[in-house]
């Protein structure tokens, strides 16, 4: 049986997660073994901050095989059922939720057209789930007990990433995955172009078939030694930089623990805030050309409350873009090397799975499939990146906000992308759809191919095929922010009534509170999460086990 050697150059999320997932998933192949190498600078710090995630981290936790209660305790996870988006809109405390639960009539859902034709009196999202009012009320989306509350709630988790790498360290280990903890000083070519070895510091030659770059913004394979370009992207986000810090719950305890993460527009960008279960993580994500780094501190600290004053922060620097080959040759680069857009809808680490599952899946066990694998991977990766950037450009572009110069200027024409000004062209014409999404290519797009820093592949424009985000999802942030409203609310020439509200939204939400402990109560029933003053009642529903 024919047995591949895969490298991988870097640790972190990105890397540890590859070398966990690609064992799970390969093992036992008909077609060979991995052996999979990781080698780990011990000089360069991982970015710890805290880290929110989509429901399909899911799938690589089951592929794994982590349960959930050992990754929840593992790395401080808490449960995330949202994102509440805070004065996106207007400078004026108003808020929409962006949950992972939606409502769907059948045969034929209509809640979108239906809400644009009432008086909005309802936020949108809270006709078609639940969910935003169970967030609200500091719910968690499991009970106690068995579950018998209808359909399942969709949830993903707020943890420490550091903590997330470690655990994917041992487990990868434990099942046979080499760890080095080295410095490369070298990277050995050979003719055809092909990566031969990475040479260290420790005096090791490290051979492979396969090499993935996990190496971050240095890019140390893939861009300084292949020469593959980067994209650059900040034409359409321009936050460039984030001030982050912990509020350790020891030094100022909230009261509870939110079951989503909250998004909260500032004078130049927003602040994450993720609810841990020993601490908060923030951080001011901003642009550097609109406000310098003091303003940024004092106006993250003033956001964190008095209590955050005197606590350490840090300051992280990026750069929107993406590689334009994630594949060349014999070297896949995964992470921060392949490609960054702030996470304002927590798809870090889900572009990091993506590309581990993507090459689980076209993993070549002959060198000459290399270059069809990588033809395949290239075009998923690509449209999923844009994707991602039309969603993330979404926000920003709708906003209403004239306050500062950056709020003025993120809502210009050509801070728009010209994928998503099809999109909205289009919704002007009709409502998003699920049709909308097959095989993308809606009339005023452009057609332009993909650059390719010179190596050969397919470069058709991308498309938006729904991967991450389908219409209903399109629908939540566009009603959020009141996209579309002035050429639908009104025009059929009916009085404006109350949007319909579904029985089965409004009997949930009634037997929720019986049914759903707080979210603090539940870390600390089942996972030990510790207990601090001034939070609520813990001893919610006095049937539950202790």
């Amino acid at each position: 049986m024919t047995t591949r050697k895969l490298v991988i150059v870097g640790g972190g999320s990105a890397g540890w997660m590859a070398a966990a997932y690609l064992q799970a998933a390969l093992a036992k192949n008909p077609r060979g073994n991995v052996e999979i190498t990781l080698i780990e600078s011990p000089d360069i710090p991982r970015i710890s901050v805290g880290e929110a995630t989509v429901p399909n981290i899911h799938h690589i936790l089951s592929v794994i095989g982590i349960p959930l209660i050992d990754f929840m305790k593992e790395t401080e996870a808490t449960f995330k059922q949202s994102i509440k988006y805070v004065d996106w809109v207007l400078n004026d405390g108003s808020f929409y939720h962006h949950p992972f639960s939606r409502y769907g009539a059948k045969p034929l859902d209509n809640a979108g057209l239906s809400w644009l034709h009432s008086n909005g009196a309802v936020p949108f999202m809270e006709t078609v789930s639940a969910q935003p009012k169970i967030c609200d009320m500091g719910l968690a989306p499991l009970m106690l007990t068995k579950w018998d509350f209808g359909p399942p709630l969709t949830y993903a988790f707020h943890m420490n990433a550091h903590k997330f790498a470690d655990l994917l360290t041992s487990i990868a280990v434990e099942r046979g995955a080499t760890h080095i903890r080295d410095n490369v000083t070298d990277i050995e070519m050979k003719e055809d172009g092909n990566i031969a070895a990475v040479l260290t510091e420790g005096g090791s030659r490290l051979e492979a078939d396969l090499f993935v770059d996990c190496t971050g913004f240095r890019s140390v394979l893939i861009e300084k030694k292949m020469g593959v370009g980067w994209q650059d992207c900040s034409d359409w986000l321009l936050c460039d930089r984030a001030v982050a810090m912990h509020i350790p719950y020891d030094h100022y305890y909230p009261g509870s623990v939110r079951p989503y993460t909250t998004a909260t527009a500032l004078s130049n960008g927003w602040v994450w805030d993720i609810p841990l279960q020993n601490a908060r993580s923030l951080g001011y994500v901003h642009s550097s050309s609109y406000i310098d780094l003091d303003d940024a501190e004092k106006e993250i600290r003033k956001y964190g409350g008095p209590h955050s004053e005197e606590l350490p922060s840090r300051v992280i620097n990026f750069k929107v873009g993406r590689r334009e080959k994630a594949w060349v040759k014999n070297c896949l680069c995964i992470g921060l090397a392949g490609g960054f857009i702030e996470p304002l809808e927590s798809t870090g680490l889900y572009l990091s799975d993506l590309a581990s599952v993507m090459l689980a899946e076209h993993f070549p066990f002959r060198d000459e499939d290399n270059e069809t694998m990588a033809y395949r991977v290239n075009r998923i990766m690509a449209n999923r990146f844009y994707e991602v950037l039309d969603f993330i450009n979404m926000h920003y572009c709708l906003t209403k906000r004239t306050d500062t110069e950056f709020w003025r200027e993120v809502q210009k024409p050509e801070r728009i992308n010209d994928r998503l000004k099809a999109k909205f062209d289009y919704w002007k014409i009709k409502p998003p759809s699920p049709s909308d999404f097959e095989d993308q290519m809606l009339p005023t797009q452009s057609g332009a191919s993909l650059a390719n820093s010179g190596f050969p592949g397919d470069d058709r424009p991308p498309i938006d095929v729904a991967g991450l985000w389908d219409h209903a999802s399109y629908e939540c942030i566009m009603y959020g922010m009141d996209f579309l409203v002035d050429e639908y609310r009104g025009k059929d020439g009916k009085p404006l009534e109350l949007p319909p509200m579904p029985v089965d939204i409004l009997n949930r939400l009634k037997a929720a509170p019986q049914k759903l402990p707080p979210h603090e109560v539940w870390l600390q029933r089942i996972l030990g999460m510790k207990q601090y003053p001034g939070q609520r009642d813990p001893r919610w529903c006095s049937h539950a086990k202790d």
